[in-house]
């Protein structure tokens, strides 16, 4: 895995964790969209996207 990737992996696990700790609701339902769109990208190695994807699931949990 590339640094990149690397940073990608790590993310994507403290926006799940992050997820899961998170209250039932609208924000916890947006969020999950964007994770599973990050999935998405993640297996089509677009790390861009996935990234994106990321970083708006956070933004909807917070």
């Amino acid at each position: 895995m590339t640094p990149e990737q690397n940073k990608t992996a790590e993310k994507m696990t403290s926006v799940k964790a992050a997820w899961d700790k998170a209250p039932a609701g609208p924000k916890k339902d947006a969020a999950l969209k964007h994770c599973q769109a990050a999935e998405k990208a993640n297996t089509a190695k677009n790390d861009a996207e996935t990234n994106k994807e990321l970083d708006a699931a956070t933004h909807a949990l917070a």
